[in-house]
């Protein structure tokens, strides 16, 4: 019999709380299982090289028994009752791609109906919608009343951060509501690092994917599409980066109300016919301030959001794009 070290309550919450991220199933099953046999299986001990070569099985029937038995310890009730586990199969298996292998790994009896006593209303929005996945048979229509962002319909993939940080902040002014219609944005770094995470995502997903790139990424732009699959959106700014998408007056009263006593003469360059990073680039250094950083400007912008006035024509274009794109779309492409 193994002799084991029970998690924690925190650890139990943690290696859930990774096991229903968006993450591909093979790669977080795998890790989180391993994660738990290394550090809480004290006999029989297992190197990371035996676990490496063990079979998903094995590897799910350890990873299984020391989370049950962490649960045990802490005196929560086992049921025979598996409902979210295969609620959770379903899920994972509408939208990704996975092999024999992995729906070993997800065909598993953790009791993930005693893990629902540990978590709280401060937990993250999965840990939420798998509390609510047990009790409702209308997933979609939960997440559409208590906005949990899961069940997950479409992801965005985007250059910077700025677009992460501001878009889902403009559809829901707009109307559509990210963590309400299931749309998960991921900002991948730049342009060429937006071309690899799609390739990766559209060959595991079968969920749509709407990718959002900047003016100067007409290359890039043009090596996604031999790829788009039917479901899929690609949207090239018009105007240059995200940035330049922004209206003028919302531009301004972010900077009079996060800069205090900016002047008129300050903001006269906004007028000009330049990149608006390198606009706000210069007005941050000619007021002897830190770095312009992408980041917080953008949450300087969130936090002086006001109405559907703040939503220039381009962005209301992207939303409505994004809005369309389904699995029952066609392949689109905007230039």
């Amino acid at each position: 019999m193994p002799k084991i070290k029970p998690l924690t309550k925190e650890q139990i919450l943690i290696s859930i709380d990774r096991l229903t991220r968006f993450k591909n199933p093979e790669i977080k099953y795998l890790r989180v299982f391993k994660d738990i046999i290394t550090h809480n299986l004290i006999s029989p001990k297992f190197k990371k090289s035996d676990l490496d070569i063990m079979n998903y099985t094995e590897l799910k029937n350890l990873a299984e028994e020391i989370l049950n038995f962490s649960l045990s310890n802490l005196g929560l009730k086992l049921e025979e009752d598996y409902i979210l586990n295969q609620k959770l199969f379903d899920y994972e298996t509408s939208i990704y791609n996975i092999d024999k292998n992995t729906e070993n790994l997800l065909k598993n009896n953790i009791n993930y109906k005693a893990c629902l006593n540990l978590i709280n209303n401060d937990a993250p929005f999965n840990l939420k919608w798998l509390k609510n996945l047990y009790i409702s048979n209308d997933a979609q229509n939960a997440r559409e009343n208590s906005g949990l962002k899961f069940p997950l319909e479409k992801i965005v993939i985007s250059e910077g951060i700025t677009e992460e940080i501001l878009l889902p902040e403009f559809a829901k002014i707009y109307g559509y509501d990210f963590d309400k219609k299931g749309v998960y944005i991921i900002s991948a770094g730049g342009k060429n690092q937006v071309v690899k995470l799609f390739y990766k995502l559209s060959k595991e997903l079968k969920i749509p994917i709407f990718v959002l790139m900047d003016n100067d990424a007409e290359e890039n732009y043009r090596e996604i599409l031999p790829r788009l699959r039917e479901c899929d959106k690609i949207h090239l700014l018009k105007c240059g980066e995200f940035e330049d998408a922004l209206p003028i007056e919302l531009i301004k009263r972010t900077l009079s109300n996060s800069l205090k006593n900016i002047s008129l003469i300050e903001l006269e360059p906004l007028n000009q016919n330049l990149r608006m990073v390198k606009i706000l680039e210069e007005i941050f250094r000619h007021r002897g301030m830190h770095e312009f950083k992408k980041s917080e400007f953008a949450q300087m912008v969130k936090e002086n959001l006001r109405d559907k006035n703040d939503i220039s024509p381009e962005i209301a274009d992207i939303i409505k794009e994004l809005e369309k794109t389904s699995l029952n779309s066609k392949v689109m492409v905007d230039n």
